[in-house]
């Protein structure tokens, strides 16, 4: 039996009766099976019991908070059941020391850039990004190295206003809160894209927490900040272009006001349902020769990064090949 991500949009709580989890709301009471939860993302006032909470640990779920903007809050994280003081060590090691935290950097930034290269290249955009991943060469420094990636991506968003239509333009990469439409979008879809591989890094032997591109910080799993990056081009951006240029997502599903620009809660489900749906799609892995969904591909991802932090096989980032 195939378990799912479930999405809770609006405000209801979370009941358990045996091995039964139930979202009960002003509309009803909905049975979510634990054998059929894979992880949980919840928005707005979700109220959980500690039944609920004991059993989602027993089983191994996270579940993911975000704010009234959509921003990600924090997560419930089980006991990790999958340790390994070998690999611990082994990533440590890799941010301790320099020159292996600088190689493990610059091909994150790599796979990131490939992966924008090749959507740029499905809407025909001319661009110079290519070239200015060659200034990774040069970096020595994790903060030069965070500058070709800020470079990078700048000069990408600015070929968003050649692929969506004038309301959706770009005005500026702006975050907390966002200004426009289409960086409202962007931030939705960065925040879900963040929970999702950080539910796929808990299901590894590795700790979230110790970072090579991001600076490992206490408040946040940096690790998932790494990964996301080569994600974000063909999951989340992928996902805007579709739903705008498919009028899926129009101005109707914004609340705004004179400082901030907001998914309201159809907008939200709406998202969700195309980004979810993305996350099912599969493809024919190219090693593997078997299909596996772009959720797998994420876990996938990480199982790579732990042969090379154990000297098995060396880092090659994920680049679509189609």
């Amino acid at each position: 039996m195939s378990k799912k991500n479930y999405y809770l949009l609006s405000e209801g709580i979370l009941k358990r009766k045996e091995n039964t989890i139930y979202f009960v709301n002003e509309k009803g009471k909905k049975p979510l099976p634990i054998n059929k939860i894979y992880s949980v993302y919840a928005y707005g006032q979700i109220t959980i019991s500690s039944q609920v909470i004991n059993l989602f640990a027993k089983e191994g779920i996270p579940i993911h908070f975000f704010n009234y903007y959509g921003y990600y809050n924090g997560s419930f994280y089980p006991r990790e059941s999958l340790l390994s003081g070998d690999l611990l060590i082994k990533q440590a090691e890799h941010n301790i020391d320099f020159s292996k935290r600088l190689k493990l950097a610059k091909l994150f930034v790599e796979g990131s850039a490939k992966n924008i290269l090749k959507v740029l290249a499905y809407y025909k955009i001319e661009n110079n990004i290519k070239e200015t991943l060659t200034e990774l060469d040069k970096a020595s420094k994790i903060t030069e190295v965070m500058n070709v990636e800020g470079r990078i991506r700048a000069e990408y968003y600015q070929y968003f206003d050649n692929i969506l239509p004038d309301e959706f333009k770009m005005e500026g990469r702006s975050r907390q809160p966002p200004k426009n439409m289409l960086n409202s979008l962007i931030s939705f879809g960065n925040s879900m894209m963040y929970s999702t591989v950080l539910t796929e890094l808990y299901n590894t032997q590795l700790n979230p927490t110790i970072s090579y591109l991001h600076e490992p910080s206490e408040r946040r799993f940096s690790l998932a900040l790494d990964l996301s990056e080569i994600f974000k081009p063909i999951l989340v951006d992928r996902t805007i272009f579709y739903l705008v240029n498919k009028k899926m997502i129009t101005k109707k599903d914004f609340n705004q006001d004179l400082n901030c620009c907001l998914l309201n809660d159809k907008g939200r489900a709406t998202f969700i349902k195309e980004y979810n749906k993305r996350l099912e799609t599969t493809i024919k892995h190219k090693d593997l020769g078997r299909k596996v969904s772009y959720q797998r591909l994420i876990r996938l991802e990480a199982y790579k990064l732990k042969k090379h932090l154990l000297g098995m096989k060396t880092y090659d980032p994920f680049v679509i090949w189609w």
